[in-house]
This record gives structure tokens, C-alpha cells and sequence, in this order.
């Protein structure tokens, strides 16, 4: 019996000991996974914020301004990714059974920004920027021609047109928070009249005065009844813009902005641009928190960006047959924005030979547009013949009836008259900007110098500059031919004609070119109402720019945005900008 107890007591001691054992192994092992929560970096365990909670809005300020916006986004420069890995897991993104929608769309470009700044920004994407950042008084509906409500909640219309009052929203805030009042509508308009930037002339061609009744009305006093007054409303030039910019100076790199539904958060020239969502914005808000623009140097590199999944729009530009193989390819959304987008050259009048109107006669006369169409563009754009495009009211195809296409007997014939021969040739030097217009502009540059060449009596000298410089030789006249595009301010034939023509509005062509005759038709047909008496006004415009040949017509065309498959919401209207606040991606 005691060798049998003895036994027992062994065997309750070994159960004992293999008890703690077990016990102390339970803990050692508790405590490291417990470790795991403390220790080990977020960035391995959880999403980049940026892209799966909505709560991830922290500034990207806060980045390093080296770092490039593709990791922006990421968790490993982001501030939120030191938070812990509830801030993903508890998402509603991530527990909701519809698709969640992500917190940032990044959007690349080979596009460039010119100037931050309204008084003097005119071109077409940094217009495109300024109009998700500030709103005007009156702004267009998404994806279409229809001018609704923004800043201002009505209006109305007195003395024959020459009147127009705006009762303003009390609840409009800038990025700040700072409430909008009428004065700083009134201080932003009048400090474009005062720095007379090249856009200004949409407002200083019509508006008289600008005043405030009381801190939320504005009154205008324009110089005469302007019918489309309204849609000049939308344009950047009457964006009610932050204080902080100087009442009297342009600031090429201002990032205060407006009332607009996002805030620019950091700025890189010619590398990004990050908006985030205005917290204070009236309006609906954006769908997206966070909007990234990445500028890439041309179309290779954008394409290559899409494809890697590196950006989820492509805007601006990709090659022609880029867009054919991509469409074919089907595994991205390829958008087709139909409008009135239209390429042209400028003649300097100023500069010799191009001061002699028949060496600009004989270039108009030389080009042959369905060429540059068919070759250059592969179809995608067509012939134009006229400054206003086809199917707007007015168009007339006045060069084709005046040179023909390609007329080359014709183009000697004139290049003779000016004194010119093969012996003795005329020489021009025509500019392009290399990826302002995509990859195409060098083919397109190169075979009109050809098509010039042809005559045997002109030699061409191509250069080329990026876009901020291009523009800035641009407005100093320093260009003798060169090639640019035009996307509509607003939806009329005015808009086609005035600021090419109007020696008050052509500045920034550096051209030249003014015509009292010419001006004081386009005066007239502003203030009249009646669209038949109007048209004739324009199609005599447009006999006279045939004749005097200051801008040579090209080609009009199409563009094109590419997305990634999961990213909706693209609206591109008439004047066709995006807006970027109806943007949205899913990411299941």
C-alpha cells in the first residue's frame, strides 16, 4: 500500500508540473502576440489609410515635399499610419456590403499648371484645376451646358440688361473657414481689372463696375446687355478668390484658392498637385476626399503609369493609338469627349517675312489639313477650316473657300507676288510645345514644315519650348508661327473669335494683329439679341481672318479620358473640363 500511494503521489506530481509547464508556455506566448500589437508597424498589417478609411484625411502637408504624390497615398508617408490597425479594420468601408468608395483618385497628365492665380491663368488645364478649387457665382452642372446656382442663390436682371444683381449664399466658407461676402466677390473681380492679366479681358470687355449693396449682394454694371453674361460668370476670371492673395500682383504658385469644393494641400511645380475636400464647402460634397494630379513628361510614361495601376485616370494626353489599342484591349473605361476643341497656328504680324500678308496667305494656302488629320492624328480629329468650329451657329469654311486645302500652285503663286523665290526663300520658324498637346505635337510640327517646304521656296526652322515658357514667349511676341489648341471659356461664337481678333483681347497671342474694322464688328454683335443678326456680324469676322491670315485654322477634334475600370462619376461638359468632385472609384 505505501509503494502504491507512493506511485500516486509521483503521478500527481508529474501532473502538477506538466500543469505549469503548459501554463508557462501559454503565457511566454501570450505576451509576444500580445507585443505584436505594440511593436510591430503598421504599415505591414494594415491598407494604406488613404485608400480604405474614410477617416484617413489628414493633410498631406505633412509629407515631405520630395516625396511624390503615388506615395502620398501610402501608409509609409502618410501620418495616419502610425495609428493603430484599428483605424482600418473598424472602417465603415470596410463593414458595409456595398462597394466601398475610396479616398483618393489619382489623375495623371502630361499637362502642365501655368499659373495658380485667375487673374492670369488661360489655358485649359489649369483652368480645369482652378474650377474644382474655386467657385464662381454662378457655375455649370456637371456634364452638361446648363448654368445653375453656386455663390450666389438668384439674381436679377434690370435697365435693359446692363444690371445684374446677385443675392449671395450666407453659408459659403474658404478653405480657412472664413465666411464669403459680397466684398470679396467684388475685391476678387476688380483685382483681375486691376493686374490685367490675359483673361481679363472676360471681364474688363463687359463689366463697368462691380459693387456690394451689403454684405451678401453684389451688383455689376456692365457697359452694354450682354446675353451670355451668365456662362462668362462661370469662367475663373470672376472666382471669388482668398484674401490672402495680393490685391495688385499675380502668384504663379498660390495655394490659398477659393470657396471651391477642394483646397490645394501641396503643390509641386511640374510634378503634383494634392487637393483634398473642403471641409466648409456649401455644396454637395465630393465624392472623393483626396484628388492627386501627377504630371508626367509625355504620353509613354502616362500610358505606362495606367497600366501599372499607378494612376486611375489618364486625362490629357495619351497618343492616338494609344486610345485605339486601349479601347481594343478592354480592361479600362475609354471615354470619348466630344466638344469643340480646335488646333491652329498663330502668325506673328509683326515679324518679317510673316508681316507680309502674302507670305501668311501662301502658309494658309500650302497646309493640307486632311493630311495632318489622317496621318498625325489617325483620324481621331478632323479639317477645320474656320476659327469657329463646326456645328456652332456662324461656322463658314472660309480658308478652304479662299486656298483650298493643300494648294500648292496657289501657295507659289503668292509666295512670288511677296517677292519670294526658289533662289531666294522665305524663312519661317514654327514653335511647338512637346507635351502640352501629347506626343503628336513634334509629327504635327514636322510635317507641316514639309507641307511648306513643298513650294520650294519656303525653308521652316522648328523649335520647341515646355508649356510655362512657351506661353511666356508667347505673350512677348517672340514666336513667328506657332502651334497651340483652344477648349471654349463658354459655349458661343464670340468665344471663338474675340480673343484671337479683338485688339483688346489678343494680347496673349503675341500676334500682333489688330483690325479697327474687325473690332468694332465683334463690338456690335456682343450687344445685339438676335442670333440670325449676330451670325452675320461673325461670318464677316471670319471672311476678314482669311484675308488677313493673323491665326490659320487646323484641325477639330475629340478627346479622350481613360480610366481604370472601378473609377465612375467622369462628367465632362461642353466647355470641357473635368470636375473632379463628381469623381469616385469602388475598391471591391
Amino acid at each position: 500500500m505505501h509503494n502504491k500511494m507512493a506511485s500516486k503521489g509521483a503521478l500527481i506530481t508529474g501532473i502538477i508540473i506538466l500543469i505549469i509547464i503548459i501554463g508557462a508556455v501559454a503565457y511566454y506566448y501570450s505576451g509576444k502576440k500580445g507585443g505584436a500589437t505594440t511593436t510591430a508597424s503598421p504599415t505591414t498589417t494594415a491598407p494604406p489609410a488613404t485608400t480604405t478609411s474614410p477617416t484617413a484625411t489628414t493633410s498631406p502637408t505633412t509629407t515631405s515635399p520630395t516625396t511624390s504624390p503615388g506615395t502620398v497615398a501610402g501608409t509609409t508617408t502618410s501620418p495616419t499610419t502610425t495609428a493603430p490597425p484599428k483605424t482600418t479594420t473598424t472602417s465603415p468601408a470596410t463593414t458595409t456590403t456595398k462597394p466601398a468608395a475610396a479616398s483618393t483618385i489619382i489623375i495623371g497628365t502630361t499637362d502642365k499648371v501655368t499659373d495658380l492665380d485667375p487673374a492670369n491663368a488661360y489655358d485649359f488645364f489649369t483652368w480645369e484645376v482652378l474650377t474644382n478649387i474655386m467657385d464662381t457665382l454662378v457655375k455649370y452642372k456637371p456634364g452638361t451646358d446648363q448654368i445653375v446656382p453656386a455663390i450666389a442663390k438668384s439674381w436679377e436682371v434690370k435697365n435693359n440688361g446692363t444690371v445684374w444683381i446677385f443675392h449671395l449664399r450666407k453659408d459659403v466658407k474658404f478653405c480657412d473657414g472664413t465666411p464669403v461676402t459680397a466684398k470679396d466677390v467684388v475685391r476678387s473681380i476688380k483685382r483681375v481689372m486691376t493686374i490685367k492679366g490675359d483673361p481679363s479681358w472676360l471681364v474688363t470687355s463687359f463689366v463697368k463696375d462691380v459693387k456690394a449693396l451689403d454684405d451678401y449682394t453684389v451688383e455689376f454694371d456692365l457697359k452694354h446687355p450682354t446675353g451670355f453674361f451668365l456662362a462668362l460668370l462661370a469662367t475663373p476670371p470672376y472666382a471669388v478668390v482668398s484674401p490672402k492673395y495680393p490685391p495688385d500682383k499675380i502668384v504663379s504658385d498660390a495655394t490659398w484658392g477659393g470657396a471651391g469644393p477642394y483646397c490645394i494641400k501641396e503643390f509641386k511645380r511640374d510634378e503634383y498637385i494634392v487637393l483634398e475636400a473642403n471641409p466648409y464647402y456649401y455644396g454637395e460634397k465630393p465624392k472623393t476626399q483626396r484628388i492627386i494630379i501627377r504630371f508626367y513628361k509625355d504620353a509613354t510614361t502616362l500610358r505606362l503609369a495606367l497600366e501599372n495601376h499607378e494612376i486611375d485616370i489618364a486625362w490629357r494626353t495619351l497618343r492616338p493609338n494609344d486610345y485605339k489599342e486601349l479601347m481594343k484591349e478592354g480592361k479600362y473605361n475609354v471615354i470619348e469627349v466630344p466638344g469643340t476643341f480646335i488646333r491652329y497656328i498663330v502668325v506673328n504680324v509683326k515679324m518679317s517675312p510673316t508681316n507680309n500678308k502674302l507670305v501668311r496667305q501662301a502658309i494658309a494656302a500650302a497646309i493640307n489639313r486632311e493630311q495632318l488629320a489622317k496621318i498625325v492624328f489617325m483620324g481621331t480629329m478632323e479639317p477645320l477650316y474656320s476659327l469657329v468650329p463646326k456645328g456652332l451657329w456662324s461656322h463658314i469654311d472660309v480658308f478652304k473657300q479662299k486656298y483650298g486645302d493643300g494648294n500648292i500652285a496657289l501657295a507659289k503663286k503668292l509666295l512670288q507676288q511677296a517677292g519670294f523665290s526658289e533662289k531666294n526663300k522665305a524663312k519661317l520658324v514654327l514653335w511647338y510645345t512637346p507635351t502640352h498637346y501629347g506626343d503628336t505635337e513634334a509629327a504635327l510640327a514636322q510635317l507641316i514644315k514639309q507641307q511648306l517646304e513643298a513650294t520650294g521656296m519656303i525653308t521652316v526652322e522648328i523649335k520647341s519650348s515646355e508649356w510655362a515658357t512657351y506661353v511666356d514667349q508667347l505673350r512677348k511676341g517672340q514666336m513667328m508661327l506657332a502651334l497651340l489648341g483652344w477648349y471654349p471659356d463658354y459655349i458661343d461664337p464670340d468665344d471663338f473669335l474675340t480673343p484671337f481678333l479683338h485688339s483688346g483681347a489678343n494680347k496673349w497671342t503675341g500676334s500682333g494683329y489688330s483690325n479697327p474694322e474687325v473690332d468694332k464688328l465683334l463690338d456690335e454683335a456682343v450687344q445685339l439679341t438676335d442670333r440670325q443678326q449676330r451670325a452675320k456680324l461673325y461670318e464677316k469676322v471670319q471672311e476678314i481672318l482669311a484675308e488677313d491670315v493673323p491665326i490659320i485654322p487646323l484641325l477639330q477634334g475629340k478627346l479622350f479620358i481613360v480610366t481604370q475600370k472601378n473609377v465612375h462619376g467622369v462628367k465632362v461638359g461642353p466647355t470641357m473640363l473635368l470636375p473632379y468632385y463628381t469623381l469616385y472609384k469602388t475598391t471591391s
